[in-house]
């Protein structure tokens, strides 16, 4: 029987059971210039380049060809002259990338033996992935909203049967400051304790709890008609409405470009204090360069201590106590996830950059 085989498979198998014959001086060449065949010539590779070239992370052969040569086209010569890459798609950080002319005026044949090699470098560490239902949960019903958004953009008026209290699929009566489009799709919510900054003692925003959603059907003589389409709560006449605000899980983790300072301004469900995978709301927001999945560090102050020596009061350094996740910034603060905390965290407690892993 006749066996066929592609060109590419039956050169790695020669590769790896046989010497290969390559003809070639008694060493690789030190240098691009070295390099003659006729496939090639010294116009066509760039001058003073080094062997080996060492793959870098994000390399294709197409690159390292636009490296190598005055046209990059010449990449499958890269491939050809180095043939243990049986794949030209697939190609490694570490990989080492080598020039061999394979026909040299002297024509004597060298025999190189592929040895495997061990390459050590730095583990590239990644934040661990945040479980999205977490996500979910942190945002779906509760929110931090601005002085001037407190009133939303307009209020649930009554339903076609006079209910007090509407649920999922109840139809309404709304009514809004400007024109809507049928099929918008409002958050439902009622306003929650003021949060006040703990520096200034001036109201930085409300907690708001969200209700439900309701979806905008028609509107007639200035009256919009909607339908509950999913309510968390009972949701009754004169609770705010507010565009839907949608929930992105796939948050990728960030670092602030440049120094940033806040502190922690409130802790959800008005506890004392914040654990892991708690939400609490910051004083840094997208004026602060904050996106969602920005990743800061959480301190607390130092205590005042008496020193026994010089008999004065001196006041201990700051200290880490955990770390956040940015999950929805807004123009003055951010709503964030505690990720991790060594320490009970409280308003007031500082927070900064987080050095990267």
């Amino acid at each position: 029987m006749k066996l066929q085989y592609s060109l590419p498979v039956l050169l790695t198998w020669l590769l790896c059971t046989l010497p290969v014959l390559i003809l070639t001086q008694t060493q690789l060449p030190a240098s691009a210039d070295e390099l003659t065949s006729s496939d090639q010539t010294t116009s066509d590779i760039r001058p003073g380049l080094a062997q080996p070239y060492i793959v870098k992370k994000g390399d294709t052969l197409w690159d390292i060809a636009n490296h190598f040569f005055r046209h990059p086209e010449k990449w499958l010569k890269i491939w050809e002259w180095n043939l243990y890459i049986s794949n030209p798609d697939l190609i490694y950080p570490g990989n080492k990338i080598r020039f061999d002319a394979r026909r040299k005026k002297t024509g004597e044949l060298t025999t190189i033996r592929l040895q495997p090699s061990v390459r050590i470098e730095p583990v590239e560490r990644l934040e661990a992935a945040i479980d999205p239902s977490l996500l979910i949960t942190a945002l779906k019903r509760k929110d931090f909203i601005s002085p001037e958004a407190v009133k939303g953009v307009g209020y649930v008026l009554g339903s076609p049967d006079d209910h007090i209290n509407y649920g999922t699929n109840d139809k309404v009566y709304l009514k809004f400051k400007s024109p809507v489009n049928p099929g918008s799709i409002f958050d439902v919510f009622r306003t929650g304790n003021p949060i006040r900054d703990p520096e200034t003692g001036n109201v930085a925003g409300f907690l708001i709890h969200h209700l439900g959603q309701i979806e905008v059907t028609s509107q007639s003589h200035g009256v919009v008609r909607g339908r509950v389409v999913q309510s968390f709560e009972e949701i009754f006449r004169g609770d705010r409405l507010k565009p839907v605000r949608h929930i992105n899980t796939r948050i990728v983790p960030n670092y602030p470009a440049h120094a940033v300072n806040g502190y922690v301004l409130y802790i959800r469900n008005d506890a004392a204090e914040a654990s892991q995978y708690q939400i609490v709301g910051i004083s840094l927001g997208l004026k602060d360069g904050m996106k969602a999945g920005t990743i800061l560090s959480i301190h607390k102050a130092g205590r005042i201590i008496h020193d026994a020596i010089s008999g004065k009061a001196v006041a201990l350094p700051q200290e880490r106590i955990g770390k956040l996740m940015v999950l929805r910034p807004q123009q003055n603060t951010s709503i964030a996830l505690v990720t991790e905390s060594t320490d009970p965290i409280d308003p007031g407690d500082s927070i900064r950059n987080q050095t990267r892993p």
